[in-house]
């Protein structure tokens, strides 16, 4: 089973998504969102086409690691995933500074401003996915 990130924000939903060996991340697309129904089935669109067995979500923490008022609005959104995907298990990683990373990168790749605002969520989502994936322990 693979694993999913999501960069939950108010307009988009940035997704990432491993390989089959848990190794790299990689981005997949942004939801630009219209209405919770139409997020959710997305996100089980892309949760079956890539059977997905877990769903990272970054929490944005304060700097002082506290949980303030985005963080709670994104463990909202989590607690609707799982009453409407059930068969997905879902974690939470801390994605402070995950935005700032994604832009640094986007910066040196010498990407175009319009362009970093397209897939800036998308590069979020691969950040908070690849930090996770690198925490894993690896087997022998």
């Amino acid at each position: 089973m693979r694993i999913l990130a999501l960069d939950v924000g108010d307009k988009t939903i940035g997704i990432a998504v491993c390989d089959e060996l848990k190794l790299t991340a990689q981005g997949v697309e942004v939801i630009r969102r219209t209405s919770p129904t139409k997020d959710f089935i997305r996100l089980n669109e892309l949760i079956t086409m890539y059977q997905v067995g877990l769903v990272v979500i970054g929490l944005p923490k304060n700097m002082n690691g506290t949980i303030g008022p985005r963080g709670e609005i994104v463990k909202e959104f989590a607690n609707t995933l799982v009453q409407t995907i059930p068969n997905v298990e879902i974690t939470f990683w801390d994605e402070r500074l995950s935005t700032v990373a994604a832009e640094k990168s986007l910066i040196a790749a010498d990407v175009s401003r319009a362009k970093r605002r397209q897939v800036i969520d998308k590069m979020a989502a691969v950040f908070i996915l690849q930090g996770y994936l690198d925490s894993l322990p690896r087997g022998s």
